[in-house]
């Protein structure tokens, strides 16, 4: 349990780093970049799962760049639903993905089980 916490606060402050990073991309509070890391995990888990099932073809064929657009609509879907996250554009959305992908790999590097 501790470590889901931890990954979830590290997610929520990478989320931070790349809204100062990553024109476009704005997080208005940590409390709101805690509710954006867990709706970006939730919206992963759920409708990214069913998207890369139903895209692999095309994920294989694009050499899995479609896996960072499909991560770019994610991040914008999130942002409908988070006040205080916002997403001006897809570029935005895009990098915004590609930053906190290489980010969460460090994440889980940090919170990983022994």
């Amino acid at each position: 349990m501790g470590r889901l916490v931890a990954r979830w606060v590290l997610t929520a402050l990478c989320v931070i780093l790349v809204a100062h990073v990553v024109p476009g991309f704005y997080v208005s509070s940590f409390g709101s970049a805690l509710l954006a890391a867990l709706v970006i995990g939730l919206a992963n888990a759920t409708l990214g799962l069913f998207l890369k099932v139903i895209t692999f073809p095309l994920i294989i064929l694009s050499f899995g760049l479609l896996l960072l657009v499909i991560n770019a609509m994610l991040l914008e879907l999130a942002s409908w639903f988070v006040p205080g996250f916002a997403i001006h554009g897809f570029w935005p959305a895009f990098w915004g993905a590609v930053l906190l992908s290489i980010l969460n790999i460090g994440v889980k590097w940090v919170v990983r089980e022994d």
